[in-house]
């Protein structure tokens, strides 16, 4: 993962781009990752994922992570498939997944993408807490996406994961939004 550079930019008035009322856009490397995010979520850029958060923590309650992994494009991604790198990365879950639900698979026209949710116990809070991950591949990015949650808030956080997975969209660069109408 490559430096973090924050950046907010005003798009022009007839840009394409909407957000579900709320909700705000975030984009990720010219494009290669956008996806809509609770407007009032805090942004917290890391070593080797971008996260948001819901509250300034330690008061939070829930936790958004992403990566932008950029797949090499003389290699053909099919043939490994992405049910099976989800289960890889749920066996190296060091905190202990207690039990999983089924993974979703969805293709769409320009991706595919697979997630699923585990339970583990929190090893601060010693407590049960819900983790959702997907992966998914498009354009040659795979962005894994996490969101870590407390059982009781899931009618509040699982849109929020929904909306997510719903606005993602993959290698849509844009140099210059601010300059440039989108169709």
């Amino acid at each position: 993962m490559g430096k973090w550079k924050r950046q907010t930019l005003k798009l022009k008035e007839n840009h394409g781009w909407r957000a579900k009322p709320g909700y705000k856009i975030f984009v990720a490397d010219r494009g290669a990752v956008r996806f809509d995010i609770p407007q009032e979520w805090i942004m917290d850029p890391g070593k080797d994922s971008i996260k948001f958060h819901d509250r300034t923590p330690p008061d939070d309650d829930c936790l958004l992570q992403v990566s932008v992994l950029h797949l090499s494009p003389r290699i053909d991604w099919s043939g490994i498939p992405l049910a099976q790198l989800l289960e890889g990365a749920i066996k190296g879950d060091e905190r202990g997944v207690v039990s999983r639900q089924d993974i979703i698979h969805k293709k769409r026209s320009d991706m595919e993408l697979v997630w699923t949710e585990t339970t583990f116990i929190d090893p601060t809070e010693q407590r049960e807490a819900r983790s959702r991950i997907c992966l998914a591949r498009g354009s040659n990015i795979q962005p894994p996406i996490t969101m870590d949650f407390w059982p009781e808030h899931a009618e509040q956080f699982v849109p929020v994961w929904d909306e997510v997975l719903r606005s993602l969209v993959l290698g849509e660069y844009i140099e210059d939004p601010t300059r440039r109408t989108l169709q």
